[in-house]
């Protein structure tokens, strides 16, 4: 065994365990923030390219260890320039990144001399080099894999969470349900106040159509993952859990109430079927729907996760030159799922019901990549020379996307009340307000609810924590109390320490 073990760790299998290595340490310092979907094409990649050094050096140099020394020595430069070049960002440092690249190049070429160098043994070394490797990696292997452990005790809570009891065999006819958030979209008293901006022809509109628009609805919270956490388990965060602690900021917790929530496991409950949409952020993705849409993880544009990766990289130096804006690159993501998100109504439409439809357009709330006739702009024309958004440009960029929103969201809520077989229950809400107003103002939300034969429970103030109550207790027959109306502020990082906010519309 011990023999066996020796003979493995004489073979050159390190450069590959570094090669992976920078995705797989990004990604555990990321579990919050990206999906283990968006590893995969970074990890096909870089282990490719240190596939193709090893045989490059290795037709060089003709041995297998010296090639796989230098490749080493060249994927390690590689990933940790970008590296070097932030920290001297964040210090304050005035060195040259030309000077820093310019070093990085040096250290390349000496490290192919020394390879080439007859005098120099790599065999001996090589089981070393192994071991080190591998030790490297059980760092970020350990953080993903206690990470995942954790995720799946959070999940057998939640899951073990008891929801009413329903009969599915007598549910007849159910309505499909779409709830769609827009993020940052506030009430039309805000945007006359704030924007100059006359939104009560679209109130007005939708109220034609037969939804109940709530005038003075405020959002029970100012943070999107908390409020969504709250709707969709129609009770407030603080009800939820006893981890949910004024000095603490975990979201495991959090994001698995988010996912799997009473309503989507009540819904599926009586026979729903769960579309979801991915939104560019992985804790507001219900990935384990029934029916996720999203891009191909191998497939599509570069992801926000692999952009991140990349400024780790020598690919910075695109960056710094101009030749690559990442910037740019993540707007266009936004563009594209939102453009995606409003083409998709008349597929949703003719998908077999009952269903459940949760979509989140990260839309009108930056950045802004839509004009008012729905044709991209360039979001970087929305910031000043400090690459700040003063309050005139939000108001422009808001505005903008607003405008264009209206268009689409009224003619997908015709379309789905119109071509639906069963008359649909359709919430259309934002989360939470727009930036840059006041606290109390930043509470003010569109809350939209098409609800046939059922609009004589709602009322000016209603805020999304009852949102669903009404809506399960009149489809489904349970029997929630409707809750107070509250609104509450938490500072970053601690998320969780809850600040009550009145409402003073009426």
């Amino acid at each position: 065994m011990k023999k066996t073990i020796l003979n493995i760790f004489q073979k050159t299998f390190y450069p590959f365990l570094i090669s992976m290595y920078p995705v797989l340490a990004i990604y555990a310092n990321n579990l919050d923030e990206a999906r283990p979907v968006v590893v995969i094409r970074p990890l096909l990649v870089f282990l490719a390219g240190a596939l193709i050094l090893f045989l490059i050096f290795r037709l060089i140099l003709r041995d297998w260890h010296r090639s796989a020394f230098v490749t080493s020595m060249w994927l390690i430069l590689f990933s940790t320039y970008g590296h070097l070049i932030a920290a001297i960002k964040d210090k304050n440092l005035h060195i040259s990144s030309n000077l820093i690249l310019g070093f990085w190049l040096f250290l390349a070429a000496l490290s192919l001399f020394l390879a080439a160098r007859k005098k120099t043994k790599f065999l001996s070394v090589t089981a070393s080099l192994n071991l080190i490797a591998a030790v490297l990696m059980v760092y970020p292997l350990f953080q993903v894999i206690s990470a995942s452990v954790r995720n799946l005790e959070v999940t057998r809570d939640v899951s073990a969470s008891s929801i009413k009891d329903i009969n599915p065999g007598e549910l007849k006819d159910l309505p499909d349900v779409y709830y769609i958030i827009l993020d940052s979209y506030t009430r039309a008293d805000l945007m006359q106040q704030a924007y100059n901006f006359d939104n009560s022809a679209f109130v007005t509109d939708l109220q034609k159509m037969g939804f109940y628009v709530a005038r003075c609805s405020q959002s029970n919270y100012m943070r999107t993952d908390i409020a969504l956490a709250s709707t969709l388990n129609i009770d407030y965060l603080q009800n939820l859990s006893d981890k949910f602690k004024t000095d603490t900021y975990n979201r495991t917790q959090l994001f698995e109430l988010l996912k799997h929530s009473l309503v989507r496991k009540t819904l599926e409950k009586a026979g729903y079927r769960t579309i979801a949409y991915a939104t560019g952020f992985p804790w507001s993705e219900l990935d384990d729907a029934d029916v996720f849409l999203s891009a191909s993880p191998l497939l599509g544009e570069m992801t926000d996760f692999e952009e991140m990766l990349l400024n780790t990289t020598l690919a910075r130096v695109l960056e710094d030159s101009g030749i690559i804006d990442p910037f740019q690159i993540s707007s266009r993501h936004y563009r594209e799922r939102t453009s995606f998100d409003l083409d998709s109504f008349a597929r949703l439409v003719k998908m077999p019901g009952p269903k459940f439809i949760f979509m989140h357009v990260i839309s009108p709330h930056p950045p802004f990549v839509f004009g008012p006739d729905g044709k991209p702009t360039d979001p970087a024309l929305f910031h000043n020379e400090d690459d700040k958004i003063t309050s005139r440009m939000y108001t422009e960029g808001y505005t903008n996307q607003v405008t264009y929103l209206n268009k689409r969201i009224k003619e997908a809520m015709d379309l789905i009340i119109h071509a639906s077989n069963t008359p649909p229950v359709i919430i259309v809400q934002g989360d939470h307000g727009p930036w840059m107003q006041a606290d109390n103002k930043r509470f003010w939300i569109l809350n939209a609810y098409y609800l046939p034969g059922h609009l004589d429970q709602l009322y000016p103030s209603i805020s999304p924590v009852n949102s669903f109550r009404l809506v399960l207790n009149d489809y489904l027959g349970t029997d929630y109390p409707l809750l107070t109306d509250k609104s509450y502020f938490s500072p970053i990082p601690y998320i969780y320490n809850f600040k009550p906010f009145g409402n003073p519309c009426k």
